[in-house]
């Protein structure tokens, strides 16, 4: 149980920090960044696989790099589910979708080790 409430402020403190970096990504406070990663997580679950297999000849076409987009529109769709949190262009969200992938990655082995 702990594990998930430190993987849920590990995901919050990356968002938290790529809507710092990223110009079109925008949360309104820390509450909002914390609501924000469990509609994530709930987009991620219910709607990504159906657009990762609906995306999968696009996919091996590009040799994986369209799952960026991919992963950029689920991220802009739960923008749209998540009050205090904006994500404004594609662009910004396909960016935002990589570094937070990369940044939450980075958090989580740090938080493992302490």
């Amino acid at each position: 149980m702990i594990n998930i409430i430190v993987s849920w402020l590990v995901s919050a403190v990356a968002l938290w920090i790529v809507a710092q970096i990223i110009p079109g990504i925008q949360v309104r406070d820390f509450g909002s960044a914390l609501v924000a990663c469990i509609v994530i997580a709930l987009v991620n679950f219910f709607v990504g696989p159906v657009l990762h297999f609906l995306a999968l000849p696009f996919t091996i076409l590009t040799l994986g790099l369209f799952l960026l987009v991919v992963n950029g529109f689920l991220l802009k769709l739960a923008s749209l589910f998540t009050p205090g949190f904006a994500v404004h262009g594609f662009f910004s969200a396909v960016i935002g979708s990589l570094v937070l992938t990369i940044l939450n990655s980075i958090l989580r082995n740090i938080a493992h080790f302490v």
